[in-house]
């Protein structure tokens, strides 16, 4: 089957009971252990419930993968992650990298025991050097928050093989309609649903998947299993009825985003765009290479400092300035004053999430938002 058809059958069969096409809600927290002594069904809703598995399948065959395991978070996801690993192993990361990441390195994870070494992803010289003998995972976030990096999959996945480790890599801001990870080599891929996958700003949710049936996946499945840290029934349904529409959604946001990247690429207030799409970014020849199109996440930064930034983001009167992204609203987000001091978000850069608004309306907030700001300005 197709990838569109996909995103709507994949683990959502017609219910044999009443003959729905939407899958029913499971909300019930046990089940009959007569009605599954095969061993083969439900019988706790934190080990297993209809939802979720419907939603792991289907995510599961749209990355090409082996198996999938759902969580309450993107967050949760990658905790549990780097949860099966042991204690004392090294894991690569992008310098670039979601600062929710690196705080869980920081804060939780190096206090454990796991050791992280943070490279330009986009340096293979350097993700190579980086590589020593209690290397277990390179983490690969591509495209990168909020820089919009470019890393090559399929060369560091080869990095990661050699040195016998895992490569994973967070796919949110691709999603598989534009970027499938395991067809590069990766062993493990991430999202967090809360995003495109769902779509709409409406419920949070995280997945994993995996290449392989492997004992560290048999890992992942364990920790999700006895940790708990699950989405509800009803998350993995929003979540299944945001794919069905997630081709769509996306080719349609990378459309808008390109069009939106163009004027600010022209704009005389502009300094800066990242954006994959243009010709001119650094990343464009690879991205061209490994994705379907460019995406829907965009960076740029504005003539002057956080002042003017800050001044942009909050004089907008339809794209909102809010956190988040992947959802049909258009979004702008000043990252360094959600980061922190050891954001790699220049004082002047926001981020945008091009949403599913007619793109005409988005570029005229846009130029009225800065026009606004540096009236009468040089």
């Amino acid at each position: 089957m197709k990838f569109e058809t996909r995103a709507i059958h994949a683990g959502q069969p017609v219910d044999e009971t009443t003959g729905a096409i939407a899958q029913p809600i499971h909300p019930s927290t046990t089940f009959s252990r007569a009605a599954n002594a095969d061993g083969e069904g439900f019988f706790y809703t934190r080990c297993g419930n209809p939802n979720r598995r419907a939603l792991e399948q289907c995510v599961t065959s749209l990355e090409g993968g082996k198996d999938g395991a759902a969580f309450g978070s993107g967050m949760a996801a990658i905790m549990t992650a780097l949860q099966a690993l042991d204690p004392g192993d090294h894991v690569i990361a992008p310098d670039d990298l979601y600062f929710g990441v690196r705080n869980l390195h920081r804060e939780l994870f190096t206090r454990w025991g796991l050791a992280v070494t943070t490279v330009d992803m986009t340096d293979l010289d350097a993700v190579a050097a980086a590589v020593r003998p209690d290397t277990k995972m390179i983490w690969t976030e591509t495209p990168s928050n909020p820089l919009v990096k470019v890393t090559d999959i399929a060369a560091v996945s080869d990095i990661a093989a050699r040195a016998g480790a895992l490569c994973a890599c967070d796919n949110t801001w691709a999603t598989p309609v534009l970027q499938r990870p395991l067809e590069l080599g990766c062993d493990l891929v991430m999202h967090s649903c809360t995003k495109y996958l769902g779509g709409h700003s409406d419920v949070l949710g995280g997945v994993l998947v995996s290449a392989t049936d492997s004992e560290y996946f048999q890992r992942i499945r364990a920790i999700q299993e006895e940790g708990g840290a699950v989405p509800s029934p009803f998350d993995c349904w929003l979540i299944l009825r945001g794919v069905q529409t997630l081709p769509l959604r996306v080719r349609a946001q990378c459309d808008n985003a390109a069009a939106v990247a163009a004027m600010l690429d022209d704009h005389p207030r502009v300094e800066r765009v990242f954006y994959p799409g243009l010709p001119s970014d650094p990343g464009h020849g690879i991205a061209a290479r490994q994705m379907d199109r460019f995406g829907a996440m965009l960076s740029f930064c504005v003539k002057g400092g956080e002042h003017e930034a800050m001044a942009l983001a909050n004089g907008l009167t339809l794209i909102p300035h809010a956190t988040s992204l992947g959802g049909t609203h258009t979004l702008i987000e000043h990252r360094a004053s959600v980061e922190g001091e050891a954001s790699m978000a220049p004082d002047n850069l926001l981020r945008l999430s091009v949403g599913l608004e007619h793109p005409d309306d988005i570029i005229a907030d846009l130029r009225q938002g800065l026009e606004r700001v540096y009236q009468g300005g040089s």
